[in-house]
């Protein structure tokens, strides 16, 4: 759920096309013919799920596509674009279930095109990724298995960008100020306004005084790694790999939406993890405790990281709402998506003071050490 350019959260920079201006931009740009097209939803992007019909000049590929249309503001960006998208092919490479792009015309993997927003003229990147089948997360009965294997793949997709990933555009993943990055949770204060006066403002306040105090310092005791940096319950695309609704037990059959990639740290992408992941869960604060094992299955952290999980998770939760709330009054139309994670994330941030972070520190650790030797399903 990326949000603008640097700290800006969020401008009217979405993009507007009409399903037949899309279907029109998929021939124009990537000569294919649409059959079909229908709008996903998204955040400050816009996306549409395509369907393609195949000639006999064209007889290879695939029929299902996501065109992608970059809000205007991000689309100033084209390396940052570039080397996300390339982070992309590079997992799929690697045997990671991420999308790649469908080439232009002219060969290229994306292309900037001129979009008509109301009377005004901006331009906009547009690619055309790969379809991946699925189904989000958020619409599953998470259990213990799926929740370990969550942990599992976003450690193993951190180390593998950390340790293989080469372009010459990396360093505009050094992002700075984006908003989105976990280390900038302080940046938070520009935006609390959207909260009014309630108790919800007093706990963020209350998180951003203790993530200055806690884990701003020792940011440079962390390692380093590139992190997706939205690990979250709507782009982890899961099927079931065994038939008995019972014990129902789950592959990640997609990994979607790298527009918030950036350099971080490896206990920034658990935590974001954790923090979605509790998102749709009946026992929120037990989830962390199964997304940490199958992090640590790959990557351990250390005692240091460890120490600033709870915080982490918190801040997260901080950010989603904040910066939800801060967005939908830009975009009124779009509230429902916008504040999705607020249906529930405010009780499980609220819960989580509640409990108090020695508790749910202590449930995540016990439930992490239990996993000894890392579980494979129980099978059906």
């Amino acid at each position: 759920m990326s949000s603008g350019n640097e700290h800006r959260p969020q401008t009217f920079t979405k993009p507007a096309l009409g399903e037949k201006e899309a279907a029109e931009l998929v021939d124009r740009v990537f000569g294919l013919k649409v059959s079909w097209i229908r709008p996903l939803p998204s955040y400050d992007d816009q996306n549409f799920h395509v369907h393609v019909s195949r000639n006999d000049a064209v007889a290879e590929g695939a029929e299902e596509y996501v065109l992608k249309i970059t809000n205007s503001e991000d689309s100033q960006e084209p390396d940052l674009i570039e080397v996300q998208t390339r982070a992309m092919m590079f997992l799929s490479a690697e045997g990671f279930p991420s999308a790649t792009p469908y080439l232009t015309k002219d060969g290229n993997i994306m292309s900037l095109e001129l979009g008509d927003a109301g009377s005004e003229h901006k331009k906009y990147m547009v690619r055309l990724l790969t379809y991946l089948p699925g189904t989000p997360v958020a619409k599953i009965a998470t259990n213990t298995q799926i929740l370990y294997e969550i942990g599992r793949l976003a450690a193993s997709m951190d180390k593998a960008l950390a340790e293989k990933f080469h372009h010459p555009s990396v360093k505009s993943l050094h992002r700075g100020q984006f908003i989105w990055n976990l280390a900038n949770v302080p940046l938070l204060e520009q935006y609390i306004y959207a909260l009014g006066q309630d108790k919800h403002r007093a706990v963020v306040e209350q998180v951003i005084q203790q993530f200055k105090g806690e884990v701003i310092p020792k940011l440079s005791s962390f390692r380093a790694c590139i992190n997706h940096g939205d690990f979250n319950d709507h782009n982890v695309l899961v099927d079931s790999s065994c038939a008995c609704p019972e014990n129902p037990q789950y592959r990640v059959s997609g990994i979607l939406d790298f527009s918030d990639m950036s350099y971080g740290y490896y206990v920034f992408e658990v935590a974001i993890a954790i923090m979605y992941m509790m998102i749709e869960s009946t026992e929120p604060l037990s989830v962390g405790g199964h997304v940490l094992a199958g992090f640590e299955s790959v990557v351990p952290l250390t005692t240091q990281e460890r120490a600033a999980l709870f915080l982490l998770v918190s801040g997260r939760f901080a950010q989603s709402l904040v910066i939800a709330a801060h967005t939908a009054r830009l975009y009124p139309d779009n509230t429902e998506y916008l504040m999705i994670t607020a249906k529930t994330g405010w009780k499980h941030l609220l819960a989580m003071f509640e409990v108090g972070r020695e508790a749910v520190e202590k449930m995540w650790f016990e439930t992490a050490r239990a996993y000894t030797p890392a579980p494979r399903g129980d099978g059906c």
